[in-house]
């Protein structure tokens, strides 16, 4: 995510020059073809690029409102798994009762329970930015590794060891019946928050609409640039590329909100989010060994 106010030129280059260079090139060939073969049978109406840039601000402005909606909904998705872990620790924490049990069993069953929250978010973090990190498995016991190992969704694997747990804290009389239902009532949450958070993720934007908005926006740039040339003569190809490139950036712009989930400095911050979710637990549980917060790259922008 990025964290400046102000984008560096070169950034904005980086991710428009192929198709700022295919501009450039379509605009010197409209010149020439208006200059060498239609410049003395007709002309080309000026109506044309006004239509088109008309019809075109809308196509930009619809997948930029539908981008960023997906990214919104993605934060607050995660904005929401923030505050229920925290929940989640607390309840781990101050509902569980002794009943019996000796106290360093008891310290380790709730380090075991608020550990495994931790390894709930890093591995959906990893589901859902497709990638390997087993991150997750050193906040779990042995058991619960080999446990998950026979389930390709992790993240659900390990709801499940959290009710079987719960369930069990609750016949053995360790916490009340209110509480249990308050507490699985979290967990019921967090698989509402992995699915919506599934769905972002494998819902693929309809491509047509990019598309179309590519194509759209080359058409308009090549009879903006026969329109004008009559009067700007060789400056049509670059004031044709100038007003393009503010359509192209804006749509591309819009484009890197679409997966809100990938590694990149558009994307929703999962690291930052993980590691602050994670150091907020340890220190609940009276944790020593806190990892540092995620810092930014270079200032501008976090993972």
């Amino acid at each position: 995510m990025l964290i400046v106010q102000n984008i560096r030129l070169s950034r904005v280059l980086r991710n428009t020059w192929q198709v700022d260079l295919i501009m450039i090139v379509s605009c010197t060939l409209a010149y020439l073809v208006r200059t060498v073969l239609i410049k003395h049978h007709f002309e080309v109406p000026a109506i044309i690029p006004t239509v088109l840039g008309t019809a075109i601000a809308f196509f930009v402005g619809f997948n930029n409102n539908q981008a960023y909606d997906r990214w919104w909904e993605a934060r607050k998705i995660w904005g929401a798994l923030v505050n229920d872990s925290r929940s989640w620790a607390r309840s781990v924490i101050t509902y569980i009762s002794y009943h019996e049990t000796d106290e360093q069993k008891f310290t380790t069953l709730k380090k075991r329970m608020v550990y495994r929250q931790i390894a709930f978010l890093y591995a959906l973090k990893a589901k859902l930015r497709g990638a390997v990190d087993e991150t997750y498995s050193k906040y779990l016991d042995e058991q619960d590794v080999h446990e998950i190992s026979k389930h390709t969704n992790v993240p659900n694997a390990i709801l499940v060891l959290q009710s079987r747990e719960l369930q069990q804290l609750n016949k053995d009389g360790m916490i009340d019946s209110f509480r249990f239902m308050e507490m699985n009532e979290l967990l019921v949450k967090f698989t509402d928050e992995m699915g919506m958070s599934e769905r972002i993720k494998n819902t693929v934007f309809p491509t047509s609409y990019n598309y179309f908005t590519k194509v759209f926006i080359w058409l308009f740039v090549v009879s903006l640039t026969l329109v004008i040339s009559e009067q700007a003569g060789l400056w049509s190809i670059f004031l044709g590329w100038l007003v393009g490139f503010v359509y192209v950036s804006t749509q591309i712009n819009g484009m890197t909100l679409i997966n809100p989930f990938e590694n990149n400095s558009a994307s929703i911050p999962l690291n930052q989010i993980s590691r602050t979710i994670e150091i907020n637990l340890l220190e609940m549980l009276g944790e020593t060994n806190i990892p540092e917060p995620v810092k930014p790259i270079n200032d501008e922008y976090i993972l």
